[in-house]
């Protein structure tokens, strides 16, 4: 294929492929995986968050049955203190006043561990409830996952065709025009190349003056259109006049 023809196939190919493209993301599933996928990095950070104040509820709740035994072992102890000083009436009063005190500081630790308890199992629920949702989110991931590769499976396959011609047809195209090619396209969305028709771009439709279309038709095949700068095929210019 002759260089001028196979730019106004890479064209054509690229455009086709644009539109392919377009119709794949305007799939449904595609705005669906979209959802999915943005609720599910929502429920990571989520996750992250509770899976924390779970462990910090585990460790205040070990704390406080920790403080518990302890405070428990100490009210043994006084009472077994108390038990030796039978006689000692001030020893044995101290001790009661200390045993008073232990009783409140136990009320207060036992009253504190219900609470850790309902914070701790809040928690777990809720940790629980987040892994329910995230096995919710990617089964629903995969449901639509499939039926997306189902019903784009012959739009896949043209856009594989496609890519292997594409492939194909820059072997005919040179590297400076490859360049200047993408750069064009990026430009104008897609629509990088036109031609003459008769004395008049396809695209930009701005009739040349004789001047300027006899230089055009002197220079390169492959050229710039001088209004709209696309680039710009002159070859068979003649036999459309």
């Amino acid at each position: 294929m002759q260089e001028p023809q196979a730019l106004l196939r890479l064209q054509e190919i690229d455009l086709e492929l644009m539109r392919l493209n377009a119709q794949l993301n305007a799939m449904p599933q595609q705005k669906k995986l979209s959802a999915i996928k943005a609720a599910q990095k929502n429920l990571s950070g989520k996750m992250k968050a509770i899976v924390g104040q779970r462990k910090d509820a585990e460790i205040d709740l070990d704390d406080n049955e920790a403080a518990h035994k302890k405070t428990v072992d100490r009210v043994s102890e006084v009472q077994a203190e108390a038990q030796e000083r039978a006689q000692d009436f001030r020893g044995i009063r101290d001790l009661e006043a200390h045993l008073t005190a232990l009783a409140k500081q136990l009320e207060k630790i036992e009253f504190k561990h219900r609470e850790l308890e309902a914070n701790l199992e809040k928690l777990l629920k809720a940790e629980q409830n987040a892994n329910d949702l995230a096995k919710k989110l990617g089964d629903e991931r995969k449901v639509q996952q499939e039926s997306y590769e189902r019903q784009s499976a012959d739009i896949m396959a043209r856009v594989r065709v496609l890519a292997a011609e594409r492939k194909a047809v820059l072997q005919d195209i040179s590297d400076g025009v490859a360049q200047r090619y993408a750069a064009s396209a990026k430009r104008f969305g897609g629509l990088a190349v036109e031609r003459l028709n008769g004395n008049m771009p396809t695209t930009c439709r701005v009739k040349l003056q004789q001047g300027i279309f006899g230089e055009l038709m002197r220079g390169p095949v492959i050229t710039e259109c001088p209004y709209c700068h696309r680039m710009l095929v002159t070859e068979g210019a003649l036999a459309h006049e």
